[in-house]
């Protein structure tokens, strides 16, 4: 049966796409930047510090238990791994960079991998960069933000686990973060942000969906609509 297409208005678009989160499935795991999928529309990508609680915060966003897993053990994920939203969105869960433990091999490896990727990737819309508000702008993030400046694409920055901080504490380093992002990476937007306190969700995913499409029709079948 052919697809339809319907045209939203802007307000009912950004609706239908931040319930597409709820609905991400996993679709592949890539180790070497050849075997990235072809013919993708958009792709956000998720990077962060090993322990940033990245995986968690993909995991509360789609309101789902275990779609990235989640390891006590920091640095487990080392492939790119990519979320299917429908209509030919990813989301793209990055390896976790700095784990101590690593074989510099292995970190060599990653390098590579999401250098490359971070780098080249014509789908890629913007990255969602997670760091720890109690230690934020490492020189591991710095290095990230610095590899992905050369692109001219945009990042989000989530301040994870805000909820270890005090509410004074946590727009300290908001504000903090903000003014030095402002002089060295301006296309960048910071929040607060908690999975565990599920605190920040919305801000989130409306910062994700300005990255998709901006056209206003989207195919029915992404959206589950019926006909």
């Amino acid at each position: 049966m052919k697809r339809a297409l319907y045209t939203f208005s802007p307000l009912l678009r950004h609706t239908l796409l931040m319930g597409l989160f709820q609905r991400a499935t996993y679709h592949i795991t890539v180790s070497r930047l050849e075997d990235l999928p072809q013919h993708t529309l958009v792709e956000v990508a998720f990077a962060g510090r090993s322990n940033a609680g990245k995986s968690s915060a993909i995991n509360a966003l789609a309101h789902r238990r275990r779609l990235a897993f989640v390891s006590k053990t920091p640095g487990r994920t080392q492939l790119l791994n990519f979320f299917q939203l429908g209509g030919g969105r990813y989301l793209v869960d990055l390896p976790g960079y700095g784990f101590a433990q690593a074989p510099g091999t292995v970190r060599g490896a990653w390098d590579r991998l999401v250098g490359g990727y971070l780098r080249n990737r014509t789908a890629l819309a913007g990255m969602v960069l997670f760091m720890d508000a109690r230690h934020p702008l490492t020189p591991l993030d710095r290095r990230m933000l610095t590899w992905f400046a050369a692109t001219g694409k945009p990042v989000h920055v989530c301040l994870t686990k805000a909820d270890k901080l005090t509410r004074q504490q946590a727009l300290a380093t908001l504000r903090k973060v903000r003014d030095e992002l402002a002089d060295s990476y301006p296309l960048a937007s910071v929040q607060l942000f908690s999975s565990s306190a599920r605190m920040g969700l919305e801000e989130a995913e409306a910062a994700i969906t300005r990255w998709l499409p901006a056209g206003e029709t989207v195919e029915t079948s992404a959206l589950g609509l019926r006909q």
